[in-house]
């Protein structure tokens, strides 16, 4: 697909600089089928819309929480097939699989806190001695 710059796009690098994400980062999402441009120009050049935009936001959340690129990819599908035009029944048959990651994400979030609560304790007794 050869997409115009008319069509509200951008290049890698905006991508890169409105995610704070690395450019090999973005390639290698791209490599492994996780995050595929939208088009490219006609000299090749990749090109990302609005949608891959919230997609990249969408892992670089996950990140943190220690999803793997597996689970990533899966819940990427789940918000694909749940979003606006979708038919009830593929909402429907996604709710599980939905609630299990929104619990898996409180669980992990609880994790990190748990650790930032003891890196700040350790802090703390560092600036006592």
């Amino acid at each position: 697909m050869t997409v115009t710059m008319s069509d509200a796009t951008m290049h890698i690098g905006e991508l890169a600089d409105r995610t704070g994400l690395s450019l090999r980062t973005i390639r290698h999402y791209d490599e492994i089928g996780l995050l595929k441009p939208s088009g490219r120009t006609d000299g090749g050049f990749r090109l990302y819309t609005a949608h891959d935009l919230e997609r990249l936001l969408v892992i670089r959340r996950m990140k943190p929480l220690g999803f793997s690129l597996e689970e990533m990819a899966e819940l990427l599908r789940i918000i694909e097939a749940r979003s606006g035009d979708r038919a009830d029944a593929e909402r429907e048959a996604t709710a599980e699989v939905l609630g299990r990651f929104v619990s898996e994400a409180h669980a992990r979030r609880a994790r990190l806190q748990e650790q930032l609560t003891m890196a700040d304790e350790f802090i703390e007794r560092l600036a006592r001695l």
